[in-house]
């Protein structure tokens, strides 16, 4: 066997093996970013509570619907951590995957394919949890709305 070319199909597997690393390097970009807005979160329920005790009866009704609010901010938050952790563990998996098939010389496609697949749409439902505690709801004035917006970047 020819060292070179055990050395370029070691070459050609790492490289094949990169391409999805950049996307794990996003995916914890945005897992930075999910954390951070649940801690923004849960700093405004510690002062939602710590109002609570001290608040005039006539706003306690507002006081324990902005406290529902934060709840429902705090559960699409955490699906969003959930969803996007989980897109790591599959991206990860393509990765390892991917490399094995290159240094083995398998073709293991069938089983990337629905891997990746899988991630996509667990990052998918990541980014709509958070589109839903950015909106609140979704309804067309919201959607319309962030379409609107993301239209005016571009």
């Amino acid at each position: 066997m020819d060292p070179n070319a055990s050395v370029a199909g070691l070459a050609s597997a790492i490289q094949l093996s990169v391409a999805p690393v950049f996307l794990l390097t996003g995916i914890s970009g945005l897992l930075n970013i999910f954390t951070g807005r649940l801690s923004r979160i849960i700093d405004r329920v510690r002062v939602l509570q710590q109002a609570q005790d001290r608040v005039d009866p006539s706003q306690a009704e507002a006081l324990e619907h902005a406290l529902k609010v934060q709840r429902r901010r705090t559960f699409l938050i955490n699906r969003a951590i959930l969803c996007t952790g989980i897109t790591a563990l599959l991206v990860a998996g393509v990765v390892a995957v991917l490399f094995i098939s290159a240094v083995a010389a398998l073709d293991l496609a069938v089983i990337v394919v629905p891997i990746f697949v899988m991630a996509m749409v667990f990052l998918i439902l990541g980014q709509a949890s958070v589109l839903l505690t950015i909106c609140g709801r979704v309804d067309s004035k919201c959607v319309t709305g962030a379409l609107a917006g993301a239209a005016s970047m571009g």
